[in-house]
C-alpha cells in the first residue's frame, strides 16, 4: 500500500478510535491522535482516552502517538501540536509504516491537512489585562470580528468554550493573523480523509450513556485528584467540557444534578460544533469521504471493510 496519511475524523461518540485502530492493524499503521485534550497526562476519563481500544482482541497493541505527552496545567496549543505531529509523522514514515491521523479536534486536523503556517505567539500581558473581566460571549464576538478582518480560520470555536481560551485565540489573531514564519512545512502528499457519520439520535444516546458510565468509572475522583496535586482550578476549567463542569462541582459551585445536566447539554453542543467544523473544512477545500459508523447492524469490521475498498 502507498504509505500516505489516512485521516479518520468524526464527532464525539461516533466510534472513530475503534475504526482507526482496526484499520491500522490491517495496513501496518500507527495512530496519531488529533485530540486537543488527550495530550495531558492523568486526564484520562474526562478526555475519553479509552486506551484499551488500542489493543486488539488477540492482544496485538497498535502504537499510538501524541497522547499523554504533557503535564496538566500546560497550555498546549496548535503550534506545539504541528511541531509534535511532524516529528511523529516523519518517524512513522521512516519506519515504513502508515500514519493514521484520528480525532475530533477539527482545527488540529485541518492545520495538518492544509499545512497552516504558524508562529509561536507569546503571551501579551497588556492585552490579557485589558480583556480580563469580559464575558465569553463578548470575547467570542471579538474573535469573530478579528477572524473576519484577518480572513483566517485559525481558531476552532469547538474548543473556544472558556474565556481563557477565547483570550488566547484573540491574542494569536491580533499578533499576526496568519503568521508565515513558524513551523516547518509538513509534506503529507495527497491524504485520504474519511469521516465517520453517525445518526444524530444515536449519537445523542451514546453521549448520554457514555457520560454516566464515565461518572461511575470515577471521573469526579479524577478531577479531585488533579486539584489535590496542585493543578489550579482555573487551569482545569480552561480545558472545558468535563473538566470545566466537574471542577465547578468539586468547588461547590454546582450541585451534582446541575453539573450532569449542564455537562450533558454542553457535550451535545460540542458534537454539533464538531460537525459544523468538518463541513466547513469541506467548503475550504478538504475532500472528506463520509461513511456510516459502527452500530448494531454495522460492525467495526464492516466499517473498516468499506474504508479498505475506498483506499
Amino acid at each position: 500500500m502507498n504509505k500516505r496519511l489516512i485521516t479518520i475524523l468524526g464527532p464525539t461518540a461516533c466510534g472513530k478510535t475503534a475504526v482507526a485502530t482496526q484499520l491500522a492493524a490491517r495496513i501496518g499503521g500507527e495512530i496519531i491522535s488529533a485530540d486537543s485534550r488527550q495530550v495531558y497526562r492523568r486526564m484520562d476519563i474526562g478526555t475519553g482516552k479509552d486506551l484499551k481500544e488500542y489493543t486488539l482482541v488477540d492482544g496485538t497493541r497498535i502504537p499510538y502517538h501524541l497522547i499523554d505527552i504533557v503535564e496538566p496545567g500546560t497550555k498546549y496549543n496548535l503550534y506545539m501540536y504541528q511541531k509534535d505531529f511532524k516529528q511523529v509523522y516523519d518517524d512513522i514514515m521512516s519506519r515504513g509504516k502508515t500514519p493514521v491521523l484520528c480525532g475530533g479536534t477539527g482545527l488540529y486536523i485541518e492545520s495538518i491537512l492544509r499545512d497552516y503556517q504558524l508562529a509561536d505567539v507569546p503571551e501579551d500581558k497588556l492585552l490579557r489585562e485589558e480583556l480580563k473581566g469580559k464575558s465569553l460571549s463578548e470575547l467570542t464576538e471579538m474573535l469573530k470580528e478579528l477572524k473576519r478582518r484577518n480572513g483566517t480560520c485559525m481558531h476552532n470555536t469547538t474548543d473556544v468554550d472558556t474565556a481563557q481560551r477565547a483570550i488566547r485565540a484573540i491574542e494569536i489573531e491580533m499578533h499576526s493573523g496568519c503568521a508565515v514564519e513558524g513551523n516547518d512545512h509538513i509534506d503529507i502528499g495527497s491524504p485520504i480523509v474519511i469521516g465517520i457519520n453517525v445518526d444524530r439520535e444515536l449519537r445523542r444516546k451514546r453521549i448520554t450513556e457514555r457520560l454516566h458510565a464515565r461518572l461511575q468509572e470515577g471521573m469526579v475522583e479524577e478531577v479531585r485528584g488533579l486539584l489535590d496535586e496542585g493543578i489550579k482550578p482555573e487551569d482545569l476549567i480552561y480545558y472545558g467540557l468535563e473538566y470545566k463542569y466537574l471542577t465547578m462541582y468539586v468547588l461547590g459551585q454546582l450541585t451534582y444534578s446541575e453539573m450532569t445536566s449542564k455537562l450533558e447539554i454542553a457535550i451535545h453542543q460540542f458534537a454539533k460544533r464538531q460537525m459544523t467544523w468538518f463541513r466547513g473544512m469541506e467548503r475550504r477545500g478538504v475532500p472528506i469521504t463520509w461513511i456510516d459508523g459502527p452500530r448494531e447492524d454495522n460492525s467495526v469490521e464492516k466499517v473498516v471493510d468499506s474504508i479498505m475498498e475506498y483506499v
